[in-house]
This record gives C-alpha cells, structure tokens and sequence, in this order.
C-alpha cells in the first residue's frame, strides 16, 4: 500500500518531475539492467503503484529517467558553447571538445549513454526520441559548425559523422580503461586528418 506521502504525490503536478529527478539520480549510480520495478521502486522511497501510475511501466520509467539524466550531462554545455564560437581555429576547438567529453566526471553518463543505446535497440519503435538524442544531436551540431567555417554541407555532414562516431569510440574505450594518453592522441590526430589545411 502507498503511504499518505505518496497519495498526495499523485495529485501534485510535481509528482512526476520529482519521481523522475530521483530515478535519474539512482541509475547514474547504478545503472539501469537487472533491476525490477519493486527495486527501483524501494530505491527512490516509493512504490509500484506510484511508478505505475505516471509511467505505465518499468521501460517507460527509466527511458524517461535516461533522457533526464542526460541533461544533466557535466561540461556538455560547455563544449557546445566553445565548439560553437570559442576561441581559436576549429582544429583546436575540435580537440577541446574530447577534453571536455572525456572529463572524469562525464564517466557515469558515458556508462549510461551506451547502456541506454544498448536497451534501445532492442526496442526500437519505442525509442525514436532516444536515438534521436543519442545518434543525432552531436552530428547536427558538428555539422552546423563546419559549415559555418565554410565546409560544404556534403563535406560537413561526413567530416561530422566520423568525427561523432570517432567519439564514441574513443567514449568506450575510455570506460574500459585505456589510457589517455593514448585516446587524447588518437582524438587529436583524427582531427587532423579529417580537416582540410584551410580549416585547421
């Protein structure tokens, strides 16, 4: 049975945002397989009705959950902004870009970012939003970027694409422990191959 706190909860039209902030909270920390509904539930200091209630189900909970916590994402913003109308060429603005990415704080949200793709895929009629999210959102901003320093759109839209999914290697490797030395390496020259002289 709910408590009182949670009955009054379902009538507050903060109920749902704060349920959501919670769970978010819960699986940048732990992680969202495994973990059934009456765990989350417990977790979050309330219960299956609850949950039930404004989601409609487990998967629901924690897709939503997921795109919560991604903007949350530390010095995201910031690495749009610089990329955007930072200081200095685009080579190097692109190089700052996997400095702030691989920042040790991003780590739980880089763990979450490919457990989340890895659910989704699964599902994929379910999760448009959150492939939109995760697939497409860098690649349009990296795209945006080169044109603006006069790349053309066919050129821009492949330069970016290599480049996010460069990234996303790089991401995963770094949660498995490769060194960063290495990757750092590996974003810069990366860069600098992709580029044209003109644009480093």
């Amino acid at each position: 049975m709910g408590s009182s706190a949670d009955d009054a909860a379902a009538e507050s039209p903060s109920g749902r945002p704060r349920l959501l902030e919670r769970v978010a909270d819960h699986v940048l920390e732990h992680g969202a397989t495994d973990l059934s509904l009456s765990e989350l539930a417990r977790a979050i200091g309330s219960n299956n009705r609850m949950l039930l209630y404004y989601f409609g189900s487990k998967e629901e909970v924690l897709r939503e959950a997921t795109l919560v916590a991604f903007e949350r994402y530390p010095h995201l913003e910031g690495a749009l902004r610089r990329l955007r109308g930072g200081d200095g060429p685009l080579r190097v603005r692109l190089v700052r870009v996997w400095d702030d990415i691989a920042h040790p704080d991003n780590l739980p949200f880089l763990a979450l970012f490919f457990q989340a793709f890895a659910v989704a895929l699964y599902h994929p009629e379910r999760n448009r939003e959150l492939f939109e999210r995760l697939g497409g959102d860098w690649v349009a901003e990296v795209r945006a970027v080169l044109e603006a320093e006069g790349v053309a759109p066919d050129p821009a839209l492949r330069t970016a694409t290599q480049l996010v999914a460069e990234w996303r290697g790089l991401q995963f490797a770094l949660l498995s422990g490769a060194p960063r030395t290495v990757l750092d390496a590996a974003s810069a020259e990366l860069v600098e191959r992709l580029l044209l002289p003109s644009e480093r």
